[in-house]
């Protein structure tokens, strides 16, 4: 099991995120406990190229302060909406690794987050997503809650991915400790 963290970066989380304070929290707790139990906590960070608000050289890019990855947790890079693109080399490292179940969190819900998990599933991975642990902002289309609700209620679960609680991923999280 691994802890995936797609695209927490400063320019794309922010206090305009739909539930912003409790995802903040419910993402800073899901890291802070897979580092206690030994569960390896990935990130993926989105490139917009030069001159972007996610241009990898401007401070936008780094990760959101809250969850700032230790310099032992592995970096993924992309430009695409799928974590799981073949240009991020994903899908080979875990693979390489037989990691199967994967716990995903981030933003954005409608965008990176949908595209990641629908991508998972399609790779074989288990992808499995808590509850209030991904946001996005509005849209055209609809406003941000719409959308959350429609991706985290509506369609990933039962078809792309298993929805389970902040309590849940935890339990899990907890079950997969490394022994010393």
């Amino acid at each position: 099991m691994i802890l995936l963290v797609v695209d927490t970066q400063k320019g794309c989380f922010n206090e305009n995120l739909y539930a912003f304070e409790t995802v903040r929290k419910n993402i800073k707790l899901l890291i802070d406990t897979a580092r206690e139990n030994g569960v390896e906590v990935v990130y993926v960070q989105h490139d917009d190229g030069p001159g972007t608000d996610l241009d990898k050289s401007a401070e936008n890019y780094e990760i959101y302060e809250d969850f700032t990855p230790r310099d032992d947790e592995r970096r993924f890079e992309k430009n695409v909406n799928s974590a799981f693109h073949p240009m991020t080399g994903l899908t080979e490292y875990l693979r390489s690794k037989g990691e199967k179940d994967i716990i995903t969190i981030g933003v954005s819900t409608d965008y990176c987050m949908d595209a990641t998990i629908k991508s998972g599933f399609e790779n074989g991975f288990n992808i499995l997503v808590p509850a209030y642990t991904n946001s996005t902002f509005d849209n055209p289309y609809f406003d941000k809650e719409t959308a959350y609700k429609y991706y985290n209620e509506f369609m990933w679960g039962k078809r792309y991915a298993k929805i389970i609680t902040v309590d849940q991923a935890i339990l899990l999280l907890q079950s997969k400790r490394v022994s010393n």
